[in-house]
């Protein structure tokens, strides 16, 4: 179910609530699904109008293209299944502020963010109940990615591997950590390689992270925003990406840029949760499982392939051996002591990140 896209660039909104990165939808959606830029939107629609249920959808950067069609499929099997319709509110940024925004207000129904501790945050908020990670399978993770390098065609500056993005004269576009799950993943991509390169050698690890980081010359709030940076702007050598974003530009633009894949990379968890405050003062309980729960289905993780997110179900995923490079030595957020350890290592305020940026 490959559509057309045009890509947006990122908006940030002053506001705190509004620290969602808002692009408008890249593709259409169909009377099933509507896109926000803001998930408050939901708070205006409210949970139903006796007719049709609302759910929101409050989810980070790359997933536009995938959810505009899951939300579709989904509306349809409800449907099917209980003789309810369904319309569902699309919210997207980058996944830090996107959680942020939840905390602030945004009523969402379930969040499908890039990564478990911006759902953590949330639950420490108390919207969101002990126990998420383990409410669905995976790690409550229906899809995986990976992080890889997206070259302009010809691959001019010669990158390879990770090394070479420390080398003078090699623009590097990345967004940033602070508000984007997915620059969370490519610090740490990044950081694993250096650990095995210098033997855990700690100064010469900064050391390498630092002039990678040095070399970055445009750092936007979530990934899309990076991607539009790269590919619409023109800026920079190389784009640190998703795998799905890398491989959507090359659809997009065929010919015109080059995907590689790093000797090292890191294995992308982005993670489900229903927000069960909000869903219990909505009622909406019941359709917002079901929606997370579905996500599983065959129809929906061939569906994810399709989108070039690595379905979950392992024989699904070997459907698509010539889509993804299932090769890669991939480490995990467990090689950095799991989510909470990671972030209070490497991307709370003052620690690694602030040191070596």
């Amino acid at each position: 179910m490959k559509q057309k896209k045009i890509w947006k660039k990122i908006m940030t909104f002053g506001a705190a609530a509004a620290l969602l990165a808002g692009s408008l939808s890249l593709t259409a959606c169909g009377s099933s699904s509507a896109d926000s830029s803001d998930g408050s939107a939901a708070a205006e629609n409210g949970s139903s109008d006796g007719d049709t249920i609302t759910i929101t959808n409050v989810s980070y950067d790359p997933t536009r293209e995938f959810y505009a069609a899951y939300n579709e499929i989904f509306a349809e099997y409800y449907a099917e299944e209980t003789g309810q319709s369904v319309e569902v509110v699309q919210s997207h940024g980058g996944s830090g502020s996107q959680a942020r925004s939840v905390i602030e207000g945004s009523d969402a129904d379930v969040v499908t963010l890039a990564l478990a501790h911006d759902i953590t945050l949330i639950e420490e908020s108390g919207l969101i109940e002990e126990g998420w990670l383990d409410e669905f399978d995976e790690n409550s993770s229906p899809y995986t990615s990976t992080i890889v390098f997206l070259v302009r065609s010809g691959n001019e500056k010669g990158i390879e591997d990770w090394d070479d993005l420390t080398q003078e004269g090699v623009d590097v576009i990345t967004p940033d950590p602070k508000s984007s799950g997915g620059a969370c993943w490519n610090f740490l991509a990044a950081w694993y390689y250096a650990d095995t390169l210098y033997d855990g050698d700690e100064d010469q690890i900064k050391a390498f992270v630092s002039a990678l980081y040095d070399n970055v010359l445009v750092m936007d709030s979530g990934a899309r925003g990076a991607t539009t940076t790269f590919v619409e702007n023109g800026q920079g050598d190389v784009l640190i990406a998703w795998e799905n974003e890398a491989l959507l530009a090359l659809e997009e633009y065929p010919g015109e840029y080059e995907l590689v894949t790093p000797s090292v990379s890191i294995l992308a968890e982005p993670s489900v949760a229903i927000v069960d405050e909000n869903v219990d003062e909505n009622v909406t309980r019941e359709v917002a499982q079901a929606y997370l729960e579905y996500l599983y289905s065959d129809e929906a993780q061939q569906l994810a392939g399709e989108n070039y997110y690595r379905p979950s179900n392992e024989e699904i995923l070997s459907e698509f051996s010539d889509t993804f490079d299932l090769t890669v030595n991939l480490c995990t957020i467990d090689d950095f002591g799991g989510w909470d350890q990671a972030y209070e290592d490497f991307f709370q305020d003052g620690a690694i990140f602030d040191e070596i940026y």
